[in-house]
């Protein structure tokens, strides 16, 4: 039976929409993948991004800490960095993971610097591609300055304040000798924080961590040959290993949260902001935990 094309045309387009609207209410509702009845599984968390709001990342490894069927967690981190609170956050949250007796692997995708490796800093084992991009051991703070520009366009800013270093770092002048050392004692001490966690993580010596925390970047390839990183992997490998570690005998059964697609799209967006154009008069010049070329 032949079915005339305009016919046919009709039930293709019902049959895509049934089909889009299917994938939307999966992505809307979430899919949590869960292993068969029983225990041994490893729960895998993702680090996406710029690292800036962690909520539902903490909130997830709180909650494998207690999920009796999780032997150990693969912390799976592509992100150049990002915020240092937010960093120090996800990086406690792991490590109170650890003190509840499991296991954790970080498997480094593409990029895992400054933050990135901030909070893999803990793991028992780092897995590393031969080109990922991590390291950067260091902090920065970029502050802009339109002062000529105003003058030229003849505007000018008014500025009252209480307190002589409250307006620090302001757009409209230039910083005070003063000023500058305040900023940089500032961030000396953050960076002493990052150099800390990664010698505590690493269970190195500060002084071997601080020779390399100058915020250069190694390959994978390299990392492993300065202790950054202790073997060469994909996420399988990074799973494989994260279940030997936790005596799992086999390949363990996997556990991933994820979330809707209309949510991780809205959260890129609104982890991206704080790097637009301008919007550091918004949000204001902070310390960052972050890899910047």
């Amino acid at each position: 039976m032949e079915i005339p094309p305009r016919k046919a045309l009709k039930v293709g387009f019902i049959l895509f929409a049934v089909l889009a609207l299917g994938i939307f209410v999966a992505s809307y509702l979430g899919v949590h993948v869960l292993p068969a009845a029983g225990r041994d599984a490893v729960a895998l968390v993702r680090v996406e991004g710029p690292i800036l709001d962690v909520r539902e990342l903490v909130d997830a490894v709180r909650g494998y800490a207690k999920d009796t069927r999780v032997r150990a967690l693969v912390l799976r981190v592509d992100s150049p960095g990002g915020g240092v609170v937010a960093s120090q956050e996800l990086h406690d949250a792991l490590v109170a993971f650890q003190e509840s007796g499991k296991k954790l692997v970080t498997s480094m995708g593409t990029v895992a610097a400054s933050g990135g490796y901030y909070v893999a800093a803990p793991s028992d084992l780092i897995v590393a591609n031969p080109g990922t991009l991590t390291g950067s051991i260091g902090v920065i703070m970029s502050l802009a300055n339109v002062e000529r520009l105003m003058d030229k366009v003849g505007v000018s800013a008014v500025t009252i304040k209480a307190g002589r270093h409250k307006d620090i770092g302001s757009p409209f002048r230039e910083l005070t000798d003063e000023e500058r050392a305040l900023l940089q004692g500032v961030m000396d001490d953050i960076h002493d924080q990052f150099i800390e966690a990664v010698a505590e993580g690493r269970d190195r010596p500060e002084a071997e961590i601080r020779e390399i925390a100058d915020g250069r970047v190694f390959t994978g390839q390299q990392a492993m040959k300065v202790g950054l990183v202790d073997e060469m992997g994909d996420l399988e490998r990074a799973i494989d290993r994260a279940g030997e570690l936790a005596g799992i005998q086999g390949r363990p059964r996997v556990i991933e949260t994820h979330h809707p697609v209309w949510e991780r799209m809205l959260g890129e967006a609104k982890s991206w902001l704080p790097w637009l154009p301008g919007a550091g008069a918004l949000v204001g010049p902070q310390p960052m935990y972050l890899m910047t070329f």
